[in-house]
């Protein structure tokens, strides 16, 4: 019969490809429609995974594309640091819409741990103070000023020290806590105070995911979130907000943190914010972006191409209300999974599409993974203990029962 051609290119990766990347499936993807993908052999998976979190408006969407085809004709690169265009204006002014009541002013990068960096400088220039204080279980990137702030799993950390001055303090992950939501958020807070009045003259911002995402996506209790935005007007800290991957309705609201009705000073999203293509951005209040020209620049940000993709996937997520469709079918979802009847699974947790299922252990989550796709089911893992379900947005209950029906059937063999 031959080899099979994902069996090829999984040894050619093996050969000239980084090992430090994290592959949890075998699956080697070839292309992508809605919420399903194919692999390079033909198979069908459905995907409650939407790539990490990216493909929000649902894989090689329509829109998309046709926004990525217009532009290619007249430019994909133009040097935004240095020259005027108006998709990257276009594209702030969208951006603009969405975000609260007094943010004025973009920050484009090119990912995640980028817009970041972003913040983290701003904070740091704006204040003019030294220290940032995150959360146990943060997950905020890989280069070295947000690995500062990552917490997530010792491996992302190991043997890069010394970081930038960092510190953190315990979030509110009650399950693992062994503590009720509430109790958990009070010694939460007591912590974080602890840490502020110590630094009190030289605290430039407390950074936090209002969703942790990597660590489990532990869902905070909204007296914690409300506690922090509190602490930091009293001690005179700016309030940053990681919604990299809670962002853009994942959470039924643009930004997780209007869940628990609380405001930051500086938020920073990337992943679903361009259908797909490589984009991030750093959003403050025009007070705060004050730095002067040369502070901070890069080369790709506000690329044409990926501006021109998250005009037109904004535009699709609002079209097509997202944020009720998330709310809706993740209500379902969590609704059928906390009916299921089996000793493996120990809590269901998430807001939105951003589903967090805790399981005894490891090995039991592992399987599970394992097990579904080979049934045709892409899950990721998360934390400990945890798979995490983050499909597109544009899942519908029929899609979201066929998912349900595939996890049932691999819980009956662990």
């Amino acid at each position: 019969m031959g080899t099979k051609r994902s069996d090829s290119i999984r040894a050619r990766d093996a050969k000239v490809v980084s090992p430090s990347l994290t592959r949890e499936l075998p699956v080697v993807f070839e292309r992508g429609s809605g919420c399903d993908v194919w692999d390079a052999d033909g198979k069908r998976y459905l995907d409650f995974t939407a790539c990490v979190a990216v493909a929000s408006v649902g894989h090689s969407n329509k829109e998309v594309r046709k926004a990525i085809t217009r532009q290619l004709q007249k430019g994909i690169h133009c040097a935004f640091s240095d020259f005027y265009a108006d998709v990257p204006v276009s594209f702030c002014e969208k951006l603009l819409e969405q975000m609260p009541k007094g943010f004025g002013k973009v920050f484009l990068s090119n990912s995640g741990t980028e817009s970041t960096e972003a913040a983290y400088k701003l904070a740091r220039w704006h204040t003019n103070k030294t220290w940032v204080i995150a959360f146990e279980g943060a997950f905020h990137g890989r280069t070295m000023g947000s690995l500062s702030m990552t917490k997530s799993k010792p491996v992302q950390r190991d043997r890069y020290s010394p970081f930038l001055p960092v510190v953190h303090t315990p979030f509110p992950y009650a399950y693992k806590m062994r503590m009720e939501p509430e109790e958990c958020s009070q010694y939460c807070l007591s912590k974080l105070e602890d840490k502020m009045r110590a630094l009190r003259n030289d605290l430039a911002a407390v950074f936090m995911e209002p969703v942790q995402g990597e660590s489990g996506y532990v869902v905070p209790p909204t007296s914690f979130v409300k506690g922090v935005r509190r602490l930091c007007d009293e001690y005179h800290a700016l309030l940053g907000m990681d919604d990299v991957q809670a962002g853009c309705w994942r959470t039924g609201k643009f930004l997780a943190e209007e869940n628990f009705k609380v405001n930051a000073d500086v938020v920073w999203l990337s992943k679903a914010l361009a259908g797909g293509m490589p984009i991030g951005a750093t959003v403050a209040r025009n007070e705060i972006m004050d730095w002067p020209p040369g502070s901070h620049a890069n080369t790709f940000g506000g690329n044409l191409l990926s501006c021109a993709a998250g005009i037109a996937a904004l535009d699709f997520m609002e079209k097509k209300r997202l944020g009720d469709n998330a709310q809706k079918v993740g209500s379902y979802i969590m609704k059928m999974l906390s009916e299921i009847d089996s000793d493996a699974i120990c809590e269901v947790r998430g807001i939105g599409l951003m589903i967090g299922v805790e399981m005894k252990d490891r090995k039991s989550r592992d399987r599970l993974i394992q097990a579904a796709c080979r049934k045709g089911l892409l899950l990721l893992p998360a934390g400990d203990a945890v798979f995490r379900i983050c499909p597109p947005l544009v899942l519908n209950k029929k899609q979201a029962d066929e998912g349900l029906e595939i996890i049932k059937d691999c819980l009956k063999n662990i």
